[in-house]
Formats: structure tokens, sequence, C-alpha cells
């Protein structure tokens, strides 16, 4: 059979490995915990924020209606989308002195994700700091251009020392040699 011929009925392609990761390296649907799918809808919900102005309270009833919404932390989206928009100001001044450009002119979805970062990091003291920015950076990646990941990470990896200095001192306590 030459590469024009059709294939024979009943072939099926070689089985691809599940890995739990789609060919971006974003973590797959199926493989999310429910604070994850949370910080997705937020991330969306922030997102309509910035870019529709729109009103919050219409953000969160047209979110909570979408597929999958309630396969999600709805506690967890509640804190990030009401506590990032009621503390947007205070969550910019904390990272525009990390930033190397304007805030303008960041991406809103990086921008979004890092106002999930650094809110978490204040406020979510329960979700240990590198999953603050693992979980950032897998938004990031799934959500934002091509190389915003590594911005989000450098910010919030340079943001994480001044909210949560105890926990980084007590992992570089027990850090290996």
């Amino acid at each position: 059979m030459n590469e024009l011929s059709p294939k024979p009925m009943g072939v099926r392609p070689p089985r691809q490995p599940r890995t739990g990761v789609t060919s971006t390296g974003a973590r797959k649907a199926g493989s999310k915990s429910e604070r994850s799918r949370a910080r997705e809808f937020a991330l969306q919900a922030l997102y309509q924020t910035l870019v529709g102005k729109n009103e919050v309270a219409d953000i969160d009833a047209f979110t909570r209606d979408l597929a999958g919404f309630s396969k999600s932390d709805s506690v967890h989206f509640d804190a990030l989308l009401h506590g990032c928009t009621e503390q947007a100001v205070e969550l910019d001044a904390l990272l525009m002195p990390l930033l190397d450009r304007k805030l303008a002119e960041i991406s809103p979805v990086e921008h979004a994700v890092m106002w999930i970062g650094a809110y978490e990091l204040k406020h979510c003291l329960d979700v240990p700091w590198r999953v603050v920015l693992n979980e950032c950076v897998e938004l990031a990646k799934e959500f934002g251009g091509t190389d915003g990941h590594k911005y989000v990470n450098a910010v919030l990896n340079g943001l994480a020392p001044s909210l949560r200095t105890d926990e980084m001192a007590a992992d570089r306590g027990h850090s290996r040699p």
C-alpha cells in the first residue's frame, strides 16, 4: 500500500499513551482537581472583568452556568473571583515592582493569572507556595501566550518570598543537598 491509497476498514491508528497532559504540556481535563478547575473558571471570569469590564455579579452568574462548573470547587472560585476583583488595586501594587513593563502592556490572561497567584499566596495559606506557582504556570500554559507562563513564573517566584517568608525558609531548611 502506498501513502495515497485509503486505509483498510477497521484499521485503527496506533494507540497513544495516556499521560494526563495535552500536546502543549497542560494537564488534561480529566486529571484536574476541583481546585484546578475553580482556578480555570476564575481565570475566565477575571478575564471578563479585565477585558469586558462586566459586572462581577453578572460574570459570576454566567460562569456558574458554564459546562463543567459543577466539577469545580465553587468556594475557591468565589474566593478567587471576588477576592481578586475586590483587591485588584492591592494585588496590582504587589505585582508592579516585579514587572519589566507597564501593567497595561501585560496580556489580560497573564494579568488575571498573576492576580490569582498573588491572591492565593497572600490569602490561601492552606495552598503551599509551590502549588500556587505550579497551578498558575499551568493556567498560563493552557490559556496564555507562547511564553507567558515563563513570565508568570518569574513574577510570582519574585513575589512569593515576601508573602510566604516562613514557608519558604522552612522549605530551604528541609531541602536536599
